[in-house]
Order: structure tokens, then C-alpha cells, then sequence
């Protein structure tokens, strides 16, 4: 029996949205405050992704200037219908207020429409259902139009919606409060019609780690809706704490072209103890059907590490280098910048072979557009490494490797000046607090720094290049800095290469010839 692991995307990729075209299958996941935004993947077989680019990657469709971590882009779901894909999120905005819109394309790796942006669509986590009669549904959540009655008690909502015009037309009804009063913040809502039934399926208890998967029925689009007598139909909350899978919820069904039925879901990985620094990824585990409701998982009722591989021809993908060499005229599609670039501060071609990163006044530490590089974590033990040229002539200037939970949780490994020498340090930023918990002189210009994490045991070394050992700077820094659990959020830990002269203006840069990263057994 060939079986795949789980996550099947490793890494900062929640709330997975799917669909099936045919035979392909295609999802996006919430992308925050990091550009380009809304990551989207396709497969053939459920299991093995590949990254087609991104829905939101020009500044006309994203702005995240001065976007605060963990806001920005919430909750996609993808849709297909006629020949189109469709788009369909959330901004959330520094105040906390909604903004959703969708955006289309016909072929899914790009380029996909500017922002068509919905006036009176109040709440989050929208999504689209195309009707048998043709008409078009959003739904969404919003605070009940009768008020709350306990602590983020939501309402899923349903408002036809005319996609020639852009605009929400006739009444909104009320289909469904979710199955417990104390399954807080209903969300995530996508709706299907399989077998003369629609279904609502639902997140609630919050992203944390009550978080749950609801569904209820209607045979009428508008309701009314009943709630399945076994809901949760999924959920870890009843687990514990010391289960190695938590936060379980904010799920999508997709039916291969076979009939099988799967579903997506987010959940989190804990490293030594409840700490969660890969942030919450996507999931899959298998459906089956008793009395018109699903069963997930059936006889187990949990998402497991491994499982039975769908009954689908196993296509694999060609694996990207564990290196990058900067050779390509582009960024791989792993690379994201925080927040919407602005200014030429990078370039692949000033020196070909390498990225180059200009010095920007921005610090990491500030609610900005640093000049910044980075990709996901997405294994629990690993190692990263880079080589960078880079000559600091004034204090302040610095450039180097970072591990960023956010603004105010994060290591940086930097090549800077010391009272006038240059020197390599190890920063730890916790709490908004800096603590600098190593430093070396160094006088080459040419370096190459490596991080080897082994659970929450993160050790830093350096050398000079290829042809010397590497020298410990550091052994056993504790790695919960960089958990949601510790800096709060919504993320998960990125890494990547970083230079700063932190308030002043500088000419100066630093040249990466390469970066690795790699999964550590």
C-alpha cells in the first residue's frame, strides 16, 4: 500500500483552499504580511505540489506598506467555473477593519486581475458558490445582525453576488451560528451541493488550539441549515497538548475524479513543548460518506502523521535545489519579501551569479519594507547557510542572515562594527528587547554563516569560505523566540538574508552568492 506524510505542504501555508479542474488540482493558502501574497500550488494527485507563483504578485494588487505582522492577506479560497478562476479574500487592515475582494485569471499560474473590491461585505474568510441555475453566492462570517451573545460569536452569512458588476445584490440571510455556543469565532465557511444537499463546512473555536471543523445541511441554498449531531466532524482539542498534531480546523472538501472524497485542512507541528514555530500548515487526510454527512478519517477520527495515499497516479515533482545560486534571471518562487517591496534595493543582475541586497535605513525591528529576502522554515530540525561578501564602513551598517517570527521576535546573525572593527554577532530581539548573545571579531569581507536547528537547539557558525572548518559562534540558542507561542500571531518562522544601516543612508550592500537550506534527520 503506498502511503504519503503529512503536512503536505511543511511550513507557514494555513488555511488551504482546493478544487479540482479535471484532473488537476490546484490550492492557495494566506500569505500575512509577506509579498507576493496568496501562494498557489497544483497537483495531480493530491499529495505532491508543485508551486505554479503567486495570485497577488504586483504592488497594484497588494499593498502592504507598514502593515502590522500577522494582518494583511487572511483566509483565500479558490474557485473555478467556465473557464476562470476565481480568488476571493481578505485584507485586514492595521485597524483591524475587512476588506474583501477577488480577483480572476484563466490560467491559474497568471497573471491574475487587479482587485475587484466588494462594498457591504462585512467580516472575513469569504468564499464563492456557483449555483446549478446559475447564480453566484459569497459567503462569509459577520458579528450577528441580533449582536453577540458571547465573546466572538460570529454569523456565517450568504448574499447572492453579480460577478459582471462587482457587487453584492439582494438580501443577506443568516444560515448558520455554528454548532456550540462555546465553538467561538465561526469562520472559514465554503458551501457544496453534493447529492441534492448543500453543505456548509465551517471553522470554529478559533485558530488556536480549540479549533474545529462544523458542517450542517440544507436543501436549500438559503437555509435553513441543520447542524450534524456528530459535530466536530474534526478536531485535536480533545487530544491534549502533548499531541505531536494541535490546532486542527479551517478545512476544504475536494472530490477526486474518481468519487473519492479528501479534505485540507490547517494544524501545527509543537517542538519541545507546546511550541509551534512552523506556524500552522496544510494537512490532508481522507473522507468517507454515512447517512449523506462525512466522516473524516473514518475509524480514527484524527489526522495522522501517515496514511493511505489517494487512489491516484502518484506524480512527483522535479525537487528544488537545497542551493540556490542566484543564476536564474528571476527569485525562485520560495522567496518573499516582508511587506510590498518598494525601491531597487535588490537586484540579481548587478552582479550576476548573486543577489544583491542594497543597505536600506530600515530595520527589521520596524513596521516597514526592510531589505529583506527570506523563505519559510519548514522542517523542526534544519540547516541554513549563506555566503555574502559584504565590507560595513560605518556603524550601523550590518547585513547577514535572519530567523523572523516578527518585529519584535527574531535572531540576526550579522556581519557589522564593533568600536570601529568589523565583528560577527548573534542578536536575539524577544519581546521587543535586544540581547546580543555572541560576538567574534572578523576582518575578511567574505563570510559564510550557518544555523543548524535541532528541535528548539539552534547553533550558529561561520567560516571564512569552502576551504576552512566551520567555527562555532554559538551552540544551544533557544529557538522558542521564533514560536506564535512566544511572539504571537498568525505566522510561522521565515529565514533569509538581510541587510540594514539601521536610520542612516548608505550606498553600500552586500552580494549573496548562495543560500541552502536543507531538512536535518
Amino acid at each position: 500500500m503506498r502511503t504519503f506524510r503529512n503536512p503536505i505542504l511543511p511550513g507557514f501555508y494555513p488555511d488551504p483552499s482546493a478544487i479540482r479542474v479535471g484532473e488537476d488540482y490546484y490550492l492557495v493558502t494566506s500569505s500575512f504580511e509577506f509579498f507576493p501574497g496568496v501562494p498557489i500550488f497544483h497537483s495531480k494527485d493530491l499529495v505532491n505540489w508543485k508551486q505554479l507563483g503567486h495570485v497577488l504578485d504586483r504592488p497594484s494588487q497588494l499593498n502592504l506598506d507598514s502593515i502590522i505582522p500577522s494582518r494583511g492577506i487572511w483566509a483565500p479560497t479558490l474557485r473555478y467555473h467556465e473557464g476562470v478562476f476565481y480568488m476571493i479574500t481578505t485584507y485586514v487592515d492595521n485597524d483591524k477593519e475587512q476588506h474583501n475582494f477577488y480577483v480572476t485569471a484563466t490560467d491559474p499560474a497568471g497573471d491574475w486581475s487587479d482587485p475587484v473590491w466588494l462594498e457591504d461585505a462585512p467580516g472575513i474568510d469569504p468564499s464563492l458558490f456557483f449555483d446549478d441555475d446559475g447564480k453566484v453566492y459569497y459567503t462569509g462570517n459577520r458579528v450577528p445582525p441580533e449582536g453577540q451573545d458571547y465573546p466572538k460569536h460570529m454569523d456565517i452569512w450568504l448574499q447572492e453576488i453579480d460577478l459582471e458588476s462587482g457587487k453584492l445584490v439582494g438580501p443577506k440571510h443568516s444560515i448558520w451560528q455554528g454548532a456550540l455556543k462555546v465553538g467561538h469565532a465561526q469562520e472559514g465557511p465554503h458551501i457544496y451541493k453534493i447529492g441534492g444537499w448543500y453543505y456548509v463546512l465551517i471553522a470554529e473555536g478559533g485558530t488556536g488550539h480549540t479549533h474545529a471543523v462544523t458542517i450542517a445541511r440544507s436543501r436549500n441554498v438559503l437555509g435553513p441549515y441543520e447542524g450534524n449531531k456528530a459535530n466536530p466532524i474534526l478536531t485535536h482539542r480533545h487530544l491534549g497538548r502533548g499531541y505531536p498534531i494541535v490546532n486542527v480546523g479551517h478545512a476544504e472538501l475536494v472530490e477526486t475524479q474518481h468519487g473519492d472524497w479528501w479534505m485540507f485542512c490547517l494544524a501545527s507541528r509543537t517542538c519541545g513543548g507546546y511550541y509551534r514555530n512552523l506556524g500552522r500548515e496544510t494537512f490532508l487526510t481522507p473522507v468517507s460518506w454515512e447517512n449523506e454527512w462525512p466522516v473524516v478519517n473514518p475509524g480514527k477520527g484524527v489526522v495522522e502523521f501517515e496514511s493511505a495515499a489517494p487512489d491516484l497516479p502518484e506524480q512527483k515533482w522535479p525537487q528544488s535545489p537545497a542551493r540556490d545560486d542566484f543564476t536564474d534571471g528571476e527569485l525562485a518562487l520560495v522567496w518573499n519579501f516582508l511587506r510590498t517591496p518598494r525601491g531597487e534595493f535588490w537586484s540579481l543582475s548587478d552582479r550576476p551569479g548573486y543577489l544583491r541586497l542594497q543597505l536600506k535605513p530600515e530595520r527589521l525591528s520596524d513596521l516597514a519594507n526592510p531589505s529583506f529576502v527570506g523563505r519559510r522554515q519548514q522542517h523542526l530540525s534544519f540547516r541554513a547557510a549563506a555566503d555574502m561578501t559584504f565590507d560595513p564602513q560605518a556603524e550601523g551598517e550590518v547585513a547577514g542572515l535572519v530567523l523572523l517570527q516578527n518585529e519584535n521576535y527574531h535572531f540576526r546573525y550579522e556581519l557589522g562594527l564593533e568600536a570601529g572593527k568589523p565583528a560577527l554577532r548573534l542578536i536575539e530581539r524577544r519581546n521587543g528587547q535586544e540581547k546580543q548573545l555572541a560576538s567574534v571579531p572578523y576582518n575578511s569581507e567574505k563570510v559564510q554563516l550557518k544555523v543548524e536547528a535541532r528541535g528548539q537547539d539552534y547553533s550558529f557558525y561561520y567560516r571564512t569560505d569552502e576551504r576552512d572548518k566551520w567555527n562555532l559562534l554559538l551552540g544551544g540558542a533557544n529557538g522558542t523566540v521564533l514560536s506564535t507561542d512566544l511572539a504571537g500571531g498568525f505566522t510561522g518562522a521565515y529565514m533569509g538574508m538581510y541587510a540594514s544601516s539601521q536610520g542612516a543612508e548608505s550606498s553600500r550592500y552586500a552580494d549573496f552568492d548562495w543560500f541552502s537550506y536543507e531538512e536535518l534527520n
